[in-house]
């Protein structure tokens, strides 16, 4: 039996609709991709709108768009045609050859790719443009909006604002245009060649190597190809003004007479290969372009290397002196001038050797200002004395100022009291508390720089918590500062109860809280819709901002609040000095940052790294200040001063130096970002001072250019060097802000100094020079200062030896009193710390003071204490306990420095307590205790050495409870550990004199 049905095929059925499932994860897919876009992108749009800077984010981000895309068309578009092209020129029939026919399988196996390679290949290396293309945004906008300079260059006689504004835009677009038809040209030649319009192996035979398209193809690309090269070589003639050579930049003898004709020719030669190429693509011989390259790259051999060379070796080098100086005093003329370096006032100064009796009377305003604090030394004293709880911390790096206190101006070391969650315990670690209770820091802590308090603690005019002293009143709220949380949530609504942590009390509730005004002032973008608690949920990844009842329609959010990020952010075309400092404006505590417009493209100006520049101890030795940026300039302007409101983080940049054409040019690009320096009041004026970073750049080029003629700059034999500092091996030392009077001042000044020796491998380690800059910028009436700025250099002479830092150092380690007296407080078990050596310019020579500290054993709770005061005048020491006293040991007793309460000197007692600190029944001044027996009166060894011990273990007592008292307010117990303490070292010395015996 048969069934017919059993042969038919079944009917088809209905088709099987696609189910939700796939459709709905890609929608959800897509959706998830734009939330976490968004949570990055759309919050720092929020950032910047909260800030006034949105024009910044746009310009910025437009740009990089723009460029992107049209890299991405260019290059892909290249690509894609001559991938396209190549393949739709392709001969019908390939030639007959064993060559041919090898290929035939590799076209069988790109065919089934071919599409898909057709779109990727060009997408990809698209996509790599792009991106590179973006990178050069700010390079576009200069070119766009940057002007002339008003200064021609040496050689062509062509305004600056070419090479500093649009030669770079001009090498970019060659650059990336070069690298467009490169990309191209080897993607149609191996399509070619793949499909058979190329080609290269066989037996010659009457058959053309190229059919008429692919030569038509690859002739268009080797023109262009040539036309670029031809530009590359005439944009050299330029940048050739800007190259780095052994002893000086710029163009040079040699590159003036044979480079820059030979780049000339060359950009000659390549154009006539262009056209050749063109020729070929019409008439179809290729041998004329071959030739034209083969001439171009004997040319470039002969031309651009073998007689340049040779114009070096027979022209230049017998003569080498006379030949390059015209070309060294354009360098060292461009380099003052790119560095701000042309209005240095250089002065001869015969410095005495010999320390004469009233050799200071004439700088008695210099000797009584000599800040005897070291800001980063007295840092562990600030935290002992002023942190208050373990959540607040300081720099370890403090930052010098200057305030009017009683109506005199006086040198300060100031900090603020920030916020440091890693300072709390383990138990109070979590998400409410990080977030919304700990949110801020709270005061500053100021305290005199030349005077010290009881036993040479640090004499605090300003600190406690709530902050009193002669600061005056002010928001003392720290909510941004270098060491604030990633990101904290404020603001509550009327009613509630405050939460955020003001300072901690002693009161029945154990803290004041308070609020932050979110209703009348923005600090950060807005919180409190469900939209945006979404997004910064995503951001910080923190779930719990979308469930916090402490998350509300009042909320704010505060994230990047360095102040130094906060600057950058909104300025991203400066370049930031390492170091923030604060000071109180106006009864704000502001963070003054200071910003720098640079280039590379200053012709004949010399190179230098920013980074090595401005290394030296600090940078190595602290987490608080930076070195610059790791690039390369050859122009710098101190051109933005830019503050940062430390409680509502607005962020004010003010255009310092208007007329730096760099700044002209940002200013065009961001037109709503600067405010002119007339908004600067005289609060904030008073507390401008000249940047660290841009001196010790202008000292490092000074080092070499205060050589201004040509055969000794070529000789080498005046170079200097900064010195490295004494207390760090092999880094240099930083220059230091103190208040003093320079020879041809009439008054003492704020100044930054720093000091010069012989440079060179095994030098000698004496003075050679002393720079100075006026640092102060103004006056609390708002009255800029004249000299701010004025950079002033003392050199001294050749035939006159004056120890310099590390040669002082030695002469005081090895100085019998000061060497047995701090061996034995360091053999007490307490350490002895030495601080910043200061070098001034007084009493007809170079004064050297260091201050010394001593620190009992014990690590967290101990801090450092002046104690000792070093000073050197020529080889003459002295060593005692207050400035004044080493000063008349140098100077014979009548050293005619008169410091008046300035002189206030360790384990002198002070009759007010210091700010913040509990008060305390004031010891009498002279108060007597029972000393440490004399061991002098024991004549036997044995009986000496323990007499010794016996010495050394009540000094180290001595140091310990001497901080225990300080710490604890009581300053009668702490004269008498004081007493105690210079009662044990006399013995030990006398111990020792037994021993010695």
């Amino acid at each position: 039996m048969t069934f017919a049905s059993s042969s038919r095929p079944r009917p088809a059925g209905p088709r099987r609709r696609r189910g939700p499932l796939i459709p709905t994860l890609i929608v959800l897919g897509a959706i998830v991709v734009i939330v976490l876009i968004l949570a990055q992108v759309w919050t720092e749009v929020l950032w910047y709108q909260q800030l006034g800077f949105v024009e910044v984010i746009r310009t910025e981000w437009g740009t990089r768009a723009l460029l992107f895309l049209a890299g991405f068309l260019v290059m892909g578009g290249a690509v894609w045609w001559s991938l396209s092209y190549g393949y739709r020129s392709r001969p019908v029939y390939a030639p007959s050859t064993q060559e041919q026919a090898n290929l035939d399988q590799y076209r069988e196996a790109v065919e089934p790719l071919r599409r898909l390679v057709l779109i990727v290949a060009p997408v990809v290396v698209g996509l790599f443009a792009g991106g590179a293309a973006s990178q050069q945004w700010a390079t576009i906008q200069l070119w766009m909006h940057g002007g002339k300079v008003g200064t021609a260059d040496p050689q062509y006689g062509i305004d600056l604002g070419f090479y500093l504004f649009t030669l770079p835009g001009l090498r970019f677009i060659v650059s990336f245009l070069l690298a467009v038809t490169v990309l191209a040209g080897i993607a149609g030649l191996a399509t070619q060649y793949l499909y058979g319009g190329l080609r290269i192996g066989g037996p010659r035979t009457d058959t053309p190597r190229t059919t008429r398209a692919a030569r038509v193809h690859l002739s268009i690309v080797g023109a262009v190809l040539m036309l670029l090269i031809a530009a590359n070589y005439w944009l050299d003639r330029y940048s050739i003004l800007t190259k780095t050579r052994e002893k000086f930049e710029g163009a040079a003898y040699t590159d003036v007479h044979a480079v820059i004709p030979s780049k000339a020719i060359l950009a000659g030669i390549a154009i006539f290969v262009a056209v050749m190429f063109i020729v070929t693509a019409i008439r179809g011989n290729w041998r004329l372009p071959l030739i034209g390259v083969g001439l171009m790259v004997v040319a470039a051999i002969a031309v651009g290397g073998i007689y340049p060379a040779v114009v070096q070796r027979f022209q230049v080098q017998p003569n080498q002196q006379d030949a390059e100086a015209e070309y060294i005093e354009r360098n060292i003329e461009a380099t003052k001038d790119a560095y701000d370096l042309n209005d240095v006032e250089v002065s001869p100064y015969d410095a005495k050797v010999t320390a004469e009796a009233g050799a200071l009377r004439e700088d008695a305003d210099t000797t009584a200002s000599i800040r005897l604090l070291d800001p980063q030394i007295v840092s562990p004293s600030f935290k002992q004395l002023q942190a208050v709880r373990n959540f607040y911390q300081f720099p370890d790096s403090l930052s010098v100022d200057r305030y009017t206190i009683d109506g005199e101006n006086r040198d300060t070391v100031i900090a603020v009291r920030d916020l440091n969650l890693a300072g709390l315990g383990a138990q109070q670690r979590n998400w409410t508390n990080d977030t919304t209770v700990y949110t801020h820091g709270f005061g500053v802590v100021a305290a005199y720089g030349n005077t010290t308090a009881t036993g040479g603690a640090p004499k605090f005019w300003e600190g406690g918590i709530p902050s009193n002293g002669d600061m005056g009143d002010y928001e003392p709220r720290i909510y941004f500062g270098p060491t604030s949380p990633t990101y904290s949530i404020v603001g509550a609504p009327e009613g509630r109860e405050p939460w955020e942590l003001d300072y901690p009390s002693s009161g029945t509730t154990g803290s004041v809280n308070t609020t932050f005004p979110t209703q009348t002032v923005s600090a950060g973008p807005s919180i409190g819709n469900p939209i945006n608690k979404l997004l910064y949920a995503i951001k910080f990844g923190s779930e719990q901002i979308l469930f916090s009842d402490r998350v509300t329609a009042d909320s704010q959010v505060l994230y990047d609040r360095d102040p130094r990020e906060r600057v950058q952010k909104v300025a991203p075309y400066l370049t930031l000095d390492g170091r923030t400092y604060p000071a109180v404006v106006n009864g704000k505590v502001v963070w003054i940052i200071d910003g720098y417009t640079t280039s590379d493209q200053y012709p004949y100006a010399a190179s230098r790294s920013l980074e090595n520049a401005t290394v030296d101890s600090l940078t190595e030795t602290t987490n608080t200040i930076q070195a610059l940026q790791p690039k390369t300039v050859n122009y710098i302007r101190n051109s933005v001063k830019a503050t940062v409101d430390a409680y509502s983080g607005k962020v004010t940049l003010y255009a310092w130096d208007a007329q730096d054409p760099v700044l002209k040019a940002w200013s065009k690009v961001f037109p709503t970002s600067l405010e002119p320096v007339s908004k600067i009041d005289g609060d904030l004026m008073s507390h401008i001072r000249y940047p660290e970073d841009l001196f010790k750049v202008q000292r490092t080029l000074l080092g070499r250019y205060h050589v201004t003629n040509p055969a000794q700059f070529f000789s080498g034999t005046d170079f200097w060097a900064t010195p490295d500092d004494p207390n760090h091996a092999n880094i240099p030392q930083p220059p230091y802000y103190l208040t003093m009077k320079m020879p041809d001042q009439d008054a003492a000044k704020f100044s930054l100094m720093s000091t010069f020796i012989p440079a060179g491998e095994g030098a000698r380690n004496v003075l050679t020079g002393y720079l100075a800059v006026d640092a102060e910028a103004g006056d609390e009436a708002g009255k800029p200062s004249a000299d701010y700025g004025k950079l002033r250099l003392l050199e001294l002479p050749s035939e006159t030896t004056i120890p310099g830092p590390g040669q002082m150092s030695n002469i005081f380690s090895t100085n019998p009193d000061v060497a047995n007296e701090l061996n034995i407080l360091a053999r007490g078990g307490s350490s002895v710390v030495k601080g910043n050596l200061l070098t001034l310019p007084v009493g007809g020579g170079l004064l050297y003071v260091q201050p010394v500290y001593v620190q009992a054993a014990g690590a967290g709770t101990s801090y450092p204490l002046l104690q000792r005061v070093i000073v050197g005048f020529g080889e003459k020491v002295g060593f005692a306990a207050t400035l004044d006293e080493a000063l008349d040991d140098v100077f014979g007793g009548d050293s005619g420095a008169d410091a008046g309460d300035k002189g206030t000197s360790p384990g002198t007692p002070v009759p007010t307590p210091d700010p913040g600190a509990t008060p305390s029944p004031t010891p009498t001044p002279g108060a007597t205790t029972s000393p440490t027996p004399n061991p002098t009166s024991t004549t036997t060894p044995q009986t000496a050495r323990a007499d010794l011990e016996k010495a050394l273990t009540a000094a180290n007592q001595a140091v310990l409870d001497g901080q225990k008292a300080l710490a604890d307010g009581d300053f009668a117990a702490y004269g008498e550990a004081q007493d105690r303490l210079d009662a044990a070292i006399q013995a030990a010395l006398d111990a020792e004199g037994q021993l010695g015996q």
